[in-house]
């Protein structure tokens, strides 16, 4: 048995564990890793995926489950698996270093680093022996030994440039705040780029870019930009009808071929939780739906939080198959085993569920979905904690991770306790959510110690890809808080946020989606609706949940008292007996209606 078996067999990641086997002597990330690279004066060899990576899975099989390319790397590096999931700061940080040596960025992440963590080289995938252009990855062990060996004070040096490079490109110039002309001119940038025969953006390989969607979806867009606002339905309603949705109703994470056809076919929480948002503002109900299922028949454990991602690989007839599975009509998957879920539950990306459910539920009368969110935000609250009580980063099987939470947790987190709350009634997961968005506005996120402790760049979480970034989810969670009536502390600090990134965003908005969407819901007043009564199933709080508006609240009479108490200004004074509907713009609200008749659905 291995000392890698020893130490990853019992840490919190299917990832991990699922190299626990190998004849690599791995080490998971953490300060002894580090340590022993210095004892040992070697290189760090960090290789970083996820669970339900495919071409983790391929190099896994080919190059560390080999006893030869094993030894060489345990008697040359010191080797560090990591979940890109669990510690996404340290993903993110090698990701950036890794730019500086190839274009072709992806998972598994194989970087080489000083001792002292400092990314003297980096690739992606390597196969076991040369293959064209492409060397193999004994060749680069070699290579890389002989570099570390012969040429160190060259690769110190490559490092400290590398390190330099990052922190001048985390500086940051704050600018104005964009107008609803530049929102635009961004929103038109990006339906430039649309594909007008295949619907979506640019070529293969193909991605659902939930945020940039969702961007195109913001009243202030279809007001000023109402072309380009078009395309995020076309692209759905493309998606929605093509390979890249499963017959169940769950999406794939992306295509690769132009047309929507080939997908990679691992299903991810993070995508589908957003497409629900997408799907709901659009008005597709059966795409909504088809994805509610998924998240809460496929990805839901055990009744509380939700799974990680589903694998693109299971084992039919004793072999493994990258989509096999799914590509058999549904009636006949019953008899076959299903691809694995990654059971850990990450707390920013179970935010994004419980607010999408919250939303969803509410809006298409699925309180079911609303109790499922309710359940996850409990589990998430209770479970995703450390011993001294802080949130962390995720759980694996009732069991914390010791990886800490980041700014994308706690914002995307808050945010959707926010959206529960509205779709409750129930003041607490707003009062909840608003201690941990006063805490991160206060505090900031801890960022991982091991990065700080050796003085590794961390690269600052920037830009919207497959979910907000941690600028993003911050302003995110305060934008939805000063709507709520929290106060202008709030959007204050979401202007804040925006206008750090606001020339950047603009000037590449496809990276920037989730940021562009707070700009432009602080571009103009928002409009919320309060209606308060006993019964949330009457004709006037059911026209209400249909109005094309930024909060649409139904609560009770003690409800309102209770958000008003608990210092949410929207509610002040709505706590009236008599049923009514309370329309507002920016806090200023009309004379209260009885009949749903008098409510106006567009803004």
């Amino acid at each position: 048995m291995s000392g890698m078996t020893n130490r990853l067999a019992e840490t919190l990641s299917p990832y991990l564990r699922a190299h626990a086997d190998n004849p690599v002597d791995w080490w998971p990330w953490g300060a002894d890793a580090f340590a022993e690279a210095q004892r040992r004066d070697v290189p760090l060899l960090i290789s970083i995926g996820y669970s339900t990576c495919h071409w983790c899975h391929v190099m896994a099989r080919e190059s560390f489950s080999s006893p030869e390319i094993a030894a060489e790397i345990n008697a040359k590096f010191v080797a560090v698996k990591v979940d890109r999931e669990e510690h996404p700061d340290v993903d993110g940080a090698y990701m950036a270093a890794a730019s500086a040596f190839t274009q072709n960025l992806g998972w598994p992440l194989t970087v080489f680093a000083t001792p002292q963590g400092r990314t003297f080289y980096a690739g992606t995938y390597w196969p076991p022996e040369a293959r064209g252009p492409m060397p193999g990855f004994p060749d680069v062990l070699a290579a890389v030994q002989e570099a570390w060996t012969m040429r160190r004070e060259q690769a110190i040096e490559s490092a400290d440039a590398v390190a330099a490079a990052l922190a001048q490109a985390a500086e940051t110039t704050p600018s104005d705040l964009p107008t609803a002309a530049s929102l635009a001119g961004a929103a038109e940038a990006i339906a430039a780029r649309e594909d007008a025969m295949f619907g979506g953006f640019g070529g293969a390989p193909k991605f659902p870019v939930a945020t940039t969607l969702g961007f195109l979806q913001q009243p202030a867009v279809r007001r000023e930009a109402p072309d380009a606002a078009a395309a995020s339905e076309r692209a759905l309603k493309a998606m929605a009808a093509s390979d890249l949705r499963d017959a169940d109703g769950g999406f794939f994470r992306y295509a690769t071929q132009r047309d929507w056809t080939v997908p990679h076919y691992e299903r991810m929480l993070t995508d589908n939780a957003q497409l629900l948002d997408v799907a709901l503002r659009a008005g597709d109900e059966g795409t909504a739906r088809g994805i509610a299922d998924f998240l809460l028949d496929v990805l839901r454990r055990d009744g509380a939080g939700f799974g990680a991602a589903q694998d693109s690989e299971s084992v039919i007839d004793g072999a493994r198959s990258e989509g096999g599975y799914y590509l058999r009509p549904v009636p006949e998957r019953a008899g076959l085993e299903p691809p694995v879920v990654d059971g850990k539950v990450i707390t920013a990306w179970n935010g994004l569920a419980i607010a999408a459910l919250a939303r969803a539920g509410a809006a298409l009368g699925e309180d079911s979905w609303v109790a499922a969110a309710a359940e996850a935000a409990n589990f998430v609250l209770r479970v995703n904690r450390s011993q001294e009580g802080r949130l962390v980063r995720s759980s694996l099987d009732g069991q914390a991770s010791a990886a800490v939470a980041t700014l994308v947790d706690l914002g995307l987190l808050a945010a959707g306790l926010f959206a529960l709350a509205v779709a409750t009634g129930d003041a607490t997961w707003a009062v909840e959510g608003r201690a941990i968005l006063d805490d991160l506005i206060a505090s900031g996120a801890e960022g991982d110690p091991v990065l700080a402790a050796h003085g590794v760049v961390a690269a600052p979480d920037q830009t919207d890809g497959d979910l907000p970034s941690g600028v993003s989810a911050l302003a995110v969670a305060a934008l939805t808080a000063w709507r709520l009536g929290a106060g202008e502390s709030y959007r204050a600090a979401a202007e804040e946020q925006v206008r750090a990134h606001a020339a950047s965003a603009l000037q590449h908005p496809f990276g920037h989606g989730s940021l562009l969407g707070v700009a432009a819901g602080l571009a103009e007043p928002p409009r919320q609706v309060v209606v308060v009564t006993e019964d949330r199933a009457s004709a006037l709080a059911a026209a209400s949940r249909r109005l094309d508006a930024d909060v649409i609240a139904v609560v009770s009479p003690a409800q309102a008292q209770a958000f008003e108490d608990a210092g949410f200004e929207l509610f002040a004074g709505k706590s009236a007996a008599a049923e009514l509907a309370y329309d507002c713009r920016a806090f200023v609200c009309r004379l209260p209606v009885a009949a749903a008749s008098e409510l106006t659905r567009r803004r």
